[in-house]
């Protein structure tokens, strides 16, 4: 893969997000419809319109990607040499429908497993961040990296989680606040706001591979139990207990995941 094509990618999506964004910000406010899924999890007419919308153009412009979205059937081959779009059309539905400002579009494209590029647009934060493999990562333009290793680290995530950090750990951490969007979670890691987050499991593929990318061209890594990167547009899009990170802090809370039961 060439640095031109993903260079290529990353505008598609990027204009693709934007534009995503304005359809989502014609809903906002407005008390769209809304129904519940298995779980119980909303998904509101603003995901299914945003979802349509970036389907039409993302496949328009690459047929030959395969397609992972959570508001839409999946289409493509898993075939390794086949790169896919992996779509949430509005990552933080809950804060969406409440009127709430932390909430994107995220964007991702996956080749063998790996996130290689990435777009998370936040339409009423008015921030973009974006990655592709080997550019590192930015925000409005700007260049963004992990935070220097600290003595007090802000470790976002489920509380039931930070408390299963051994004691000498917990003792030097500092709690941060409750950010509705998994996927603007990990770029505040990536933008150095946080130092480190644990992930509850059962997201998915599409909750966390755009900003994947974003924050390993910012220094950082995402790992589960095992202590790998997750594998991205598998078979089943279901991820388990995560930590993102970066340093020896992700090791210590990697370690956590395979030791603790969540």
């Amino acid at each position: 893969m060439s640095a031109r094509n993903l260079s290529d990618d990353l505008n598609l999506i990027r204009d693709a997000a934007a534009e995503a964004g304005d359809i989502a910000m014609r809903h906002f406010g407005r008390d769209p419809e809304v129904w519940m899924k298995t779980g119980r999890s909303p998904v509101s007419e603003a995901d299914i319109a945003v979802d349509r919308f970036l389907r039409k153009t993302l496949r328009g412009a690459r047929p030959d990607y395969g397609w992972l979205s959570e508001e839409s059937d999946r289409h493509g081959s898993e075939s390794t040499n086949q790169r896919t779009f992996v779509v949430d059309p509005i990552d933080g539905t809950r804060a969406f429908l409440a009127g709430k400002d932390i909430w994107c579009v995220s964007i991702a494209i996956v080749e063998q497993g790996v996130p290689v590029v990435g777009v998370l647009d936040c339409p009423v934060r008015k921030e973009v961040y974006r990655a592709y493999a080997g550019s590192g990562a930015a925000c409005n333009g700007a260049a963004i990296t992990v935070r220097m290793p600290s003595s007090a680290p802000i470790v976002g995530g489920p509380p039931s989680m930070i408390r299963s950090v051994p004691t000498q750990l917990r003792e030097m951490l500092v709690e941060g606040r409750y950010v509705p969007s998994l996927a603007y979670r990990i770029a505040m890691v990536a933008s150095g706001e946080l130092d480190a987050t644990f992930v509850k499991p059962n997201a998915h593929d599409w909750d966390v591979a755009a900003a994947d990318i974003i924050l390993a061209e910012a220094g950082g890594i995402v790992l589960d139990a095992t202590g790998k990167p997750p594998y991205y547009a598998g078979r089943d899009p279901r991820l388990g207990a995560l930590a993102a990170g970066s340093g020896s802090l992700i090791e210590d809370m990697a370690a956590v995941l395979a030791a603790v039961e969540i």
